[in-house]
């Protein structure tokens, strides 16, 4: 199974280190939905300055790439939504690391993440799906969301496209 792979390389060094974190995206949305394949798990950390060289050390040189302490400084400034990637040289699994940045709805989701069992005493912490929800429309990601509940709605990309920009155009949602 995909996420066991994930938990692995990217979650388990995050719980050993105890930084606040919730797999959101794709990874999440196989929680909630239909399984699905995806390349990358999101990942929202809460990583405080002293944090970062602890960070770095759970993902080796030798073994991830990790971005340098400097790139993690500048990102963790960035507003709204720094970020940076961890990359496993042995798997080539791909975590896309987001930091919170004192966000509200990253805030909210941090009180409202689930505890989620993957057997064989592992867990993890999961975007509340409201969260995972949100996050997609604001990408323009609705449709895979359709399309993973409703396989068989499965439309032309023209149609698609379409359906996309109606929806951005029409809807607005407030996340406070």
């Amino acid at each position: 199974m995909q996420p066991l792979e994930f938990y692995t390389e990217f979650i388990a060094p995050l719980e050993l280190i105890d930084i606040p974190y919730f797999v959101t995206g794709s990874i999440a949305s196989i929680f909630y939905g239909e399984p699905r394949l995806t390349h990358d798990i999101d990942i929202v950390i809460h990583l405080s300055p002293s944090e970062i060289l602890k960070l770095i050390s759970f993902f080796p040189l030798e073994k991830y790439y990790c971005p340098p302490e400097e790139v993690i400084r500048i990102e963790s400034k960035r507003r709204p939504y720094g970020h940076f990637n961890l990359i496993s040289i042995a798997s080539g699994l791909k975590a896309d690391i987001y930091l919170d940045a004192n966000d509200p709805l990253h805030e909210w989701a941090f009180n409202n993440r689930k505890r989620i069992s993957l057997g064989n005493n592992l867990e993890l912490w999961l975007a509340p799906p409201e969260y995972v929800i949100i996050r997609k429309l604001e990408i323009g990601d609705l449709y895979s969301i359709i399309e993973s509940e409703w396989p068989e709605k499965k439309e032309s990309l023209h149609s698609r496209n379409q359906y996309k920009l109606s929806q951005k155009s029409r809807c607005s949602i407030n996340t406070q």
